[in-house]
């Protein structure tokens, strides 16, 4: 038609080389229609499927239970579907710039054990997450002396992190193993320290033995208090969990009438302070030990954490403007943090009100204490000042 049309109307019937010329450009523009129009349809075919699975892929991602049940193409298999995702959020990687390789080492396609999990952990290739250590520091005593308030002042340095709980390795937990022991502390980086406190560990016969198997550079820090006060303040703890226990008089002596003092009661046993330093000294020298006045923690909270800063060889950061005294507890809180609207106190269990003592009673343990105090301030060279 189209030859027809262009050969009558534009050229005369004579000309037979035009007419030739027209006849073959119409039959190559026809050709070339044709081949287009197959290409085009070749495509669509092709391209039906993989839209539909994309389509489909994104109701999986939406949660779209209905529409995917009326998709056709969303009866795929999951390794296919899988595939077709990973595929998707490789090109997605790659538009971000991240290698799919990266994104693949950090989804593994198998579990990860417990072993490889701790691995990974104390993984050096992440230096700006830290380490897993075992701790540099330890406060290892005593009950009831302030070492919750030591850790809890001490931790606020930013080069100290600390376990919150007590872990008890070396006293009950031994049998678990050093890696269970470092599992438990924080990430710290090399230039930090990693602490813990755990109060029995001092009255603990076993514990300098082995901490010193751990690292006979560990530092030690212990918090003492008026052992009789301390005593006393050990048996209001108990007292507010076992109100039916006998009374503090009971508990504390053998005789009273004689004088005689129950020194196998732990309440009493703990303060005689330096028959428990001497079993340490068999493995640490006094240079890593460090000694906590519970009394001037309470009166100069700075003075005494300067002191411990300066124990562990850190810059004295920690000073008088994080405290306040808190005259309803009767002790230094620290101050409201920026990250917070309220200040920090310990809990209610710390400031409790003391059971009363009849004066007696305290007059007869200071006498009974007396001989061990004095003992132990020449050993450690300084003097408490408890009598």
């Amino acid at each position: 038609m189209a030859y027809r049309f262009l050969s009558s109307r534009v050229v005369p019937s004579s000309n037979r080389q035009t007419r030739r010329f027209l006849f073959i450009f119409s039959l190559s523009l026809s050709f070339t229609y044709l081949c287009y129009s197959l290409i085009f349809c070749s495509d669509t075919i092709m391209q039906s499927p993989s839209y539909e699975e994309h389509r489909c892929l994104l109701l999986h991602n939406i949660g779209g239970k209905k529409l995917l049940q009326k998709s056709h193409y969303c009866t795929l298999g999951s390794g296919e579907a899988k595939g077709i995702r990973d595929a998707n959020q490789d090109v997605v990687l790659l538009q971000r710039g991240t290698s799919p390789a990266v994104n693949q080492s950090k989804t593994p396609a198998a579990p990860i054990s417990v072993q490889e999990r701790r691995a990974s952990n104390n993984n050096t290739s992440a230096p700006k997450f830290g380490n897993k250590r075992l701790p540099n520091a330890i406060i290892v005593g005593v009950k009831k002396g302030g070492t919750r308030a030591v850790l809890e002042f001490i931790r606020i340095h930013p080069d100290v992190r600390a376990v919150g709980t007590e872990p008890h390795f070396f006293d009950r937990n031994y049998d678990r193993g050093l890696d269970w022991y470092r599992s438990l502390m924080p990430r710290t980086l090399d230039s930090q320290i990693t602490m813990e406190k755990t109060p029995s560990y001092f009255v603990t016969k076993e514990a300098p033995k082995r901490i010193f198997n751990m690292s006979r550079d560990s530092k030690l820090i212990v918090v003492v208090r008026n052992p009789v006060t301390r005593a006393i303040s050990d048996y209001t703890q108990t007292l507010s969990k076992k109100p039916d226990i006998p009374t503090f008089e009971a508990l504390a002596f053998k005789n009273r009438t004689l004088g005689l003092v129950d020194s196998s009661w732990n309440a009493i046993r703990i303060g005689m302070y330096v028959l428990h330093l001497e079993n340490w000294l068999q493995y640490f020298p006094l240079s890593q030990i460090h000694f906590v006045s519970g009394e001037r923690l309470i009166t100069d909270p700075a003075g005494e954490l300067g002191r411990v800063q300066d124990f562990l060889g850190l810059k004295r950061i920690v000073t008088d403007k994080h405290f306040y005294f808190n005259k309803t507890k009767g002790f230094p809180c620290l101050k409201k943090p920026e990250s917070s609207s309220l200040p920090r106190c310990l809990g209610k269990s710390k400031g409790r009100t003391h059971v009363q003592i009849d004066q007696d009673v305290i007059e007869q343990l200071r006498e009974f204490y007396r001989p061990f105090n004095i003992k132990f301030y020449e050993m450690v060279g300084h003097n408490f000042r408890w009598d």
